[in-house]
């Protein structure tokens, strides 16, 4: 009988049964590399008589060892470590620990790639972004446990989308915004964002000249350039997109394609012209261009009657809508679309199946049932209500607080106002001092297509009420470099 030289200790204290412990410390050992491939095991029995256990209890630990491949037994019946030992698990004592960076070449990272946490108890003036306290919970949790009850809702779906909802929002489109478009001209999507990123890879080639405006959103161009397009910048001013700059970079060659956001344009906040308009769509026919169009903030327009989208006047077929449910129902949803001629979405769907496959079809089926019982138009209307409200607060605050410091036009819809910064004052300084003193805002040149600094300010009012807007207002003053 070989005589064990390696005691384990066992700890009858210890809730974990006896023969657990003993596995553990053998499979402790060998993974350690204390006891080597082939190395010899003591008999149950003579291991049960050092233990000072029963012989079952060592049988267990070994017949777990063995079933985890870590010990085996020759045709002689002895019991050696298995010379053939598995991967070892992440973590285990001889296990490589996870490296600290790639062991390969990475390419190079999109622009503004990391996400920057704000200190805790920031005040967020920020841009576009809505407020999760006002999302219809109560309703859309119903819809959703109805949702869940449908057992095809948890299978494969339409990579277009659930039925229902592209019905709801082809209902929605028409009687909202004027578009004729049907069930099967709609691209239910994760978000905005991944709608555009799927136009640009499925409507364009690798090389493909995108005008964008020169003062935009960032995140977007960094989206169409992952889809291998280059990005051209095209100056916006009091009237919108330039229009007459497109019509030279469409005569030169240099672009296929225009983004824009020409409703409540990101992030000045100005409408496209009506005349700009109507050049637009003639050179978009005229010149082949594909329209990309974002109706940003679309939902929240509060004086007079909303500009209907520039999808509702195209008989080219040179548009494809963007639209998002973030701000009428809560980001986290993911819930965007494309709305354009039918055998473009196909396109487009086609190249979906093969990134996403589909989306969330009891989350989509859900939002169809808000739409289809009135529940998601009335939560529009409410929140509609609340964001001009705010819209009104934000801007009596800086008017009595910072009356010679910024200068703005209160915008007729959207969720921010773009303000000019007075001269001898530093946008960024003055961001940076406002964090500090908690309240965050943007600069201008956060939007700037070239990245240089530019003398506004971006200032959202949708997550914070009147009282926290007035509070980040006193703070962003208390902020104003001297």
């Amino acid at each position: 009988m070989r005589t064990w030289q390696t005691p384990l200790a066992i700890d009858r204290a210890d809730p974990a049964p006896l023969s657990v412990q003993i596995a553990r410390a053998l499979g402790a050992r060998i993974r350690a590399g204390a006891l080597r491939p082939g190395a010899p095991l003591p008999s149950s029995r003579a291991l049960a008589r050092t233990l000072g256990v029963h012989r079952n209890t060592v049988l267990a630990a070994y017949g777990e060892l063995a079933a985890e491949g870590w010990i085996a037994s020759d045709p002689a019946r002895a019991t050696l470590v298995s010379r053939d030992l598995p991967p070892l698990p992440p973590g285990a004592a001889g296990a490589p620990g996870p490296a600290a960076r790639a062991g390969f070449d990475l390419p190079a990272a999109p622009a503004d790639a990391t996400w920057e946490t704000l200190p805790p108890g920031t005040l967020e003036l920020l841009g576009g972004t809505p407020d999760p306290r006002l999302v219809p919970v109560a309703a859309l949790g119903s819809a959703y446990r109805r949702a869940l009850r449908r057992r095809e809702h948890l299978s494969y779906g339409d990579a277009a989308g659930h039925p229902r909802l592209r019905a709801a929002l082809a209902r929605m489109l028409g009687e909202a915004r004027g578009l004729a478009v049907a069930a099967d001209g709609i691209l239910v999507t994760r978000g905005a964002q991944m709608a555009l990123s799927l136009a640009g890879r499925a409507l364009l080639g690798p090389g493909d000249g995108v005008a964008v405006e020169a003062l935009g959103y960032r995140p977007a161009w960094e989206s169409l350039r992952l889809a291998g397009l280059r990005t051209v910048p095209v100056p916006v001013d009091a009237r919108g997109l330039q229009v007459e700059r497109l019509e030279a970079l469409a005569a030169a060659g240099a672009v296929r394609a225009v983004y824009l956001t020409p409703h409540h344009q990101y992030p000045t906040t100005v409408t496209l012209a009506p005349a700009r308009r109507l050049a637009l769509l003639e050179l978009a026919r005229r010149a082949r261009l594909l329209v990309l169009e974002d109706d940003y903030d679309a939902e929240f327009h509060y004086d007079g009657r909303p500009v209907p989208p520039l999808a509702s006047a195209d008989g080219a077929g040179v548009v494809v809508y963007v639209g998002t449910l973030s701000k009428v129902l809560a980001p986290g949803l993911r819930i965007g679309w494309l709305a354009g001629p039918p055998d473009a979405i196909e396109r487009v769907t086609a190249h979906r199946r093969f990134l996403d496959r589909q989306g969330d079809l009891a989350v989509e089926a859900a939002v169809a049932e808000l739409f289809e019982e009135g529940e998601a138009q009335r939560h529009a209307w409410r929140t509609r209500r609340v964001y001009a409200g705010r819209r009104e607060a934000l801007a009596a605050a800086l008017r009595a607080r910072l009356p010679g410091a910024l200068s703005f036009r209160t915008p007729a819809g959207g969720m921010a106002l773009w303000c000019r910064v007075a001269p001898g004052l530093d946008p960024e300084a003055w961001a940076a001092r406002a964090l500090r003193a908690g309240v965050a805002v943007q600069p201008g040149r956060l939007f700037a297509h070239d990245r240089r600094a530019r003398p506004f300010l971006r200032l959202g009012f949708g997550r914070l009420d009147e009282r926290e807007l007035a509070e980040a207002v006193r703070r962003l003053a208390a902020a104003l470099p001297r």
